[in-house]
């Protein structure tokens, strides 16, 4: 078979970009708009009742016990990943465009993904157990870490919604404690039916992807923005994506953790979540600055799923290695 003919087609990212490019051409307006923007609403908050009824509370508890690799990884995921985005917007225009710099700012408030950095730790043969713990520790903490973050580092006039914070905890806060709450009764249920609930998880992030283009859209987005600008926001994103990486590996192999958990550091520390960080856009910003926001996100959604599965593979080709004699790992 020919390559062409392996390589398949990643549907989720073209219909997300097929309903940016939807709302350009066609936005809603009015109250074709109010009407999707109250639906918008109700599923960010039964998607993030499943999210809490997904995430296990027993995987985190079990990843405590491994401290020093939680905290490398969280501390790349809230730490260095802010400052490097808040440093970015402190470039000049021509090389960070300003209308992007709350996209940016956002970007590096997010938590880390869940499924794809477990994946990717289990191809390049780390330590998935940790990586488990650590995803999900990272949403439980994001829930409540990145709005508060991103609403402090936000000093753009208008960029954040008036009574962002209520909505925040409306929208987000409450439906997530409450899917937590009831995880004893649902999670069986939601975990059979992963498959279905996840195409309801993304259809949700398309339809909040075009409601906030809309609105960006008749606020003239494209009049403000140019080719030029996404050009300069592809190559921010991948220097971005290559720091964290560099700076995780270096600091990880410093600390003296194994390969394992260097791999799991690595994965887990440089990916960011546009489950999350889509509707954390559409509570925490006002309706233009949403859609904006969410194109540096989408944008470095897709340079992390492509360069991480080529350095998963890489790892992967690395010799074996016999495990110690006390079958303990470092960290």
């Amino acid at each position: 078979m020919s390559l062409i003919g392996r390589i398949k087609p990643d549907w989720y990212l073209i219909f997300i970009i097929g309903a940016g490019a939807l709302a350009s051409v066609l936005p809603a307006r009015s109250e074709a708009a109010v009407w999707l923007g109250g639906l918008t609403k109700a599923a960010i908050a039964v998607v993030f009742f499943l999210h809490g009824a997904r995430l296990s509370r027993e995987a985190v508890i079990r990843g405590i016990v491994h401290w020093r690799l939680h905290l490398t990884i969280l501390a790349a995921t809230f730490v260095l990943f802010p400052a490097l985005t808040v440093g970015m917007t402190l470039l000049p225009a021509w090389i960070t465009p300003p209308e992007l710099a709350a996209g940016l700012i956002l970007l590096g408030c997010l938590p880390s993904t869940i499924q794809s950095s477990i994946a990717f730790v289990g191809i390049a043969r780390g330590n998935v157990a940790a990586a488990v713990a650590s995803a999900s520790a990272s949403n439980l903490i994001g829930v409540f870490l990145t709005p508060l973050l991103a609403g402090l580092l936000m000093h753009t006039e208008g960029a954040v919604n008036p009574g962002a914070f209520t909505i925040i905890i409306v929208q987000l806060l409450v439906p997530f404690a409450l899917g937590q709450a009831a995880r004893p009764w649902v999670g069986e249920f939601v975990a059979r039916r992963n498959k279905q609930l996840g195409l309801l998880d993304r259809g949700t992030i398309v339809l909040i992807v075009y409601v906030a283009f809309s609105s960006a859209v008749v606020e003239g987005v494209w009049s403000r923005l140019g080719a030029m600008d996404l050009v300069r926001l592809l190559v921010l994103c991948s220097v971005l994506l290559a720091a964290v990486l560099a700076i995780t590996a270096v600091a990880a192999r410093a600390l003296g953790f194994s390969k394992e958990d260097q791999i799991a550091i690595v994965f887990c520390g440089s990916k960011k979540s546009l489950a999350s960080g889509a509707p954390i856009a559409a509570a925490l910003l006002t309706p233009a600055v949403a859609g904006v926001a969410m194109i540096p996100l989408m944008v470095f959604h897709q340079i992390q799923l492509m360069a991480c599965a080529a350095l998963a593979q890489r790892y992967a080709q690395r010799p074996d290695t016999p495990p110690p004699d006390n079958g303990a790992q470092t960290g």
